[in-house]
């Protein structure tokens, strides 16, 4: 069921596959288009697969899919996504890099990667002085390469004519995103419902980098500090019983949070329950009232004025944006 009542011809997208490539993330990319054809009635997407010598590469798990052509005769595509995974720089040519470049003076061809595919995009000089996203296990190194790329985070961005997912289902939230823009959010509710996913993320939503693997693993006591803060935003716990849950002193639990994490204790535990409170605003339903309970603050005032502080706006003018965004959007497409 899609809101668009164009005639135009189906949008192309290209996957261009490498060796050891994520079939999580590209299939992740692949199949929303798929369900938004089936819900629409109507092609409204056509996808091909290439390779640089048009036979097949092995996925990093050992499988392969047969190419419909060579990256050469990719000539119709509106958008290209390099699909990478495992392994990324052993994927690396001349020959790569000669054909990237002559895609992207293609004119109305968006560029874009998945998983670490943004990693070919840099080092082919397509992503200087964009904004993307990469694997978190590849943010530094890539940040570290490639100074003029702006590096972040996200899940997936879309900067001008750039597109990138960090991979695995964020390729999915980033396809979502794409549809909706130019199909409506009612195709893309569709969609999400008929995969069964329990929420779409936004590009707002950031990658969840393992605090382990941020902090190292000679930080186990603040680890377990910040676990526990985690799993405990309904009812927060004081900063003595947390300190006892990890076995060392409060003293020692907050200069290992100011050097580690830079900020104390305590605000450290306010931003957890404010992401978790936006989360529930602009994905639920539920009152600002129930929010505000549901991640331990003891009145919607005291939460308001929180949010406020850490987002700039209140919750219920960020709600009330969202509402007018999809109110504007159904306008639309009616």
């Amino acid at each position: 069921m899609s809101d668009d009542k164009s005639t135009t011809k189906p949008e192309h997208f290209g996957f261009l596959q490498v060796p050891n490539y994520s079939m999580i993330a590209f299939t992740s990319a692949v199949e929303p288009l798929r369900m938004a054809n089936r819900n629409a009635g109507k092609d409204l997407y056509r996808w091909s697969i290439y390779t640089i010598d048009g036979l097949p590469e092995k996925a990093s798990n050992g499988l392969e899919i047969t190419p419909d052509n060579s990256i050469e005769n990719a000539n119709d595509v509106s958008t290209l996504l390099v699909c990478g995974g495992a392994d990324i720089a052993e994927a690396w040519s001349r020959q790569l890099q000669l054909i990237l470049r002559r895609i992207a003076k293609r004119n109305n061809v968006r560029l874009g990667a998945l998983c670490t595919g943004s990693y070919l995009l840099a080092r082919a000089g397509l992503l200087d002085g964009y904004k993307c996203t990469i694997h978190w296990e590849n943010i530094a190194s890539l940040r570290e390469d490639f100074p003029a790329v702006r590096v972040c985070d996200d899940l997936f961005l879309i900067d001008r004519d750039r597109i990138t997912s960090a991979g695995g289902q964020a390729s999915m939230d980033m396809m979502l995103k794409l549809i909706s823009d130019r199909h409506g959010s009612k195709l893309v509710t569709h969609i999400s419902e008929q995969f069964m996913c329990e929420r779409i993320r936004s590009s707002d939503d950031r990658q969840r980098i393992p605090l382990h693997l941020a902090l190292g693993s000679n930080q186990p006591k603040l680890t377990e500090a910040v676990t526990l803060m985690e799993t405990n935003i309904e009812e927060p716990i004081s900063l003595d019983e947390l300190s006892n849950y990890v076995g060392i002193s409060r003293r020692q639990l907050e200069r290992l949070f100011q050097k580690h994490l830079n900020c104390v204790p305590t605000r450290y535990y306010l931003n957890l329950r404010l992401n978790r409170a936006r989360l529930l605003l602009l994905q639920t339903s539920k009152s600002i009232v129930d929010i505000a309970l549901a991640c331990g603050f003891i009145s919607a005032p005291h939460f308001s004025k929180c949010y406020r502080d850490l987002f700039g706006i209140p919750p219920r003018d960020e709600r009330r944006k969202l509402q007018q965004k999809s109110a504007s959007e159904e306008a639309g497409l009616s």
